[in-house]
């Protein structure tokens, strides 16, 4: 699973989404990575699939994987969903990418080759993104966020990745 935050200049605002199929939770796009699929391809895959984005500048990534476990009613309903695999929680690589193209890019039908996944977004600070984050994602966001922070105080474009 990865994860891609995008961050706009100035003032530093990631981009954020608000889930068709679940009320009320705001994300980054994420998705699946396919066989064979480098994380980072996979990254700006997902990000052009869900937003319809292809102006962005790799800037950073989290050099760990980053996990949570799904709370049990979660898990219920997944298990419900899938056919009653035993889902227990995601393992996430984030990647944080500089915004180069002008908002009315956003399409939040994507690029056409999946279901639409959102129905809104907006720019968010990175603390009204944690606010927003369903609970059990928090810790998680909150740990890509303090790594990215160094990237989301100055220009993307002017520091490099460690």
């Amino acid at each position: 699973m990865v994860v891609v935050s995008v961050a706009r200049l100035p003032p530093i605002l990631i981009f954020t989404a608000s889930r068709i199929d679940i009320a009320n939770t705001w994300q980054m796009p994420q998705g699946g990575i396919d066989a064979g699929e480098d994380p980072r391809e996979a990254a700006f895959r997902e990000l052009r699939e869900e937003t319809g984005v292809t102006s962005a500048e790799m800037v950073a990534e989290v050099p760990v994987w980053l996990t949570y476990d799904f709370p049990v009613d979660v898990k219920e309903k997944l298990n419900a969903r899938w056919g009653g695999t035993n889902w227990k929680g995601q393992a996430q690589k984030w990647f944080l990418f500089r915004f180069t193209g002008k908002e009315d890019e956003v399409n939040l039908n994507g690029d056409g080759s999946e279901r639409p996944e959102f129905c809104e977004w907006t720019w968010m600070t990175p603390q009204q993104v944690i606010e927003k984050a369903v609970e059990f994602k928090k810790p998680v966001y909150e740990a890509a966020l303090k790594h990215f922070a160094p990237y989301l105080q100055s220009d993307p474009a002017t520091t490099t990745s460690s």
